[in-house]
């Protein structure tokens, strides 16, 4: 539970009929978060309804593998979402989790939605075996870079770009030890 301006939020599961307003989520989360740092052509061609049909493909698919969680108002409300899993990369540990995504409402931003994902994302990766965790954030997203470090994670100092529309938008890498 997460006490936000507008009350008690909890985090759960998603589920299939999640996946429009995750998408839908997502949408607004990147065009807020990556302002300044993507093309505005890039950001605004982003279209939920896609993310949602390309999410629907793979969400069977990656159970097991993979989790969606959804951070709920009392109303039913999606305010928050984060996807984990094990770590992705080439050079990671076999044990080592990674966090996919992490996004609040904007309104929502500073009101615990995060945290809230991110101490699920961690218990639940540490269930599986995977207390140490990496992820990967835009090097200009300030925000997010604070958010993190205060959770605990620290750039390891892997760096990669991300190509957004044919501009290259640089990413670190960030890692929490177990704890």
């Amino acid at each position: 539970m997460s006490v936000g301006e507008r009350g008690a939020v909890r985090v759960r599961e998603a589920t299939e009929a999640d996946l429009e307003a995750v998408a839908a989520l997502r949408v607004r989360g990147w065009r807020y978060a990556y302002r300044g740092l993507m093309p505005p052509e890039y950001l605004a061609g982003l279209d939920a309804a896609a993310h949602a049909a390309r999410r629907r493909e793979t969400f069977a698919a990656t159970r097991g593998t993979t989790t969606d969680l959804v951070a709920v108002e009392d109303d039913g409300r999606i305010v928050g979402w984060a996807a984990l899993g094990p770590c992705r990369d080439d050079d990671a540990s076999p044990g080592d989790g990674e966090v996919y995504a992490l996004y609040a409402e904007p309104e929502r931003i500073g009101t615990g939605i995060g945290r809230a994902l991110l101490e699920e994302v961690g218990a639940r990766l540490a269930r599986q075996g995977r207390p140490r965790l990496l992820l990967w954030v835009a090097k200009g997203n300030e925000r997010a870079r604070r958010f993190y470090e205060r959770a605990g994670f620290a750039p390891d100092g892997a760096e990669e770009s991300f190509d957004a529309g044919g501009v290259p938008v640089p990413e670190v890498r960030y890692v929490r030890e177990p704890r």
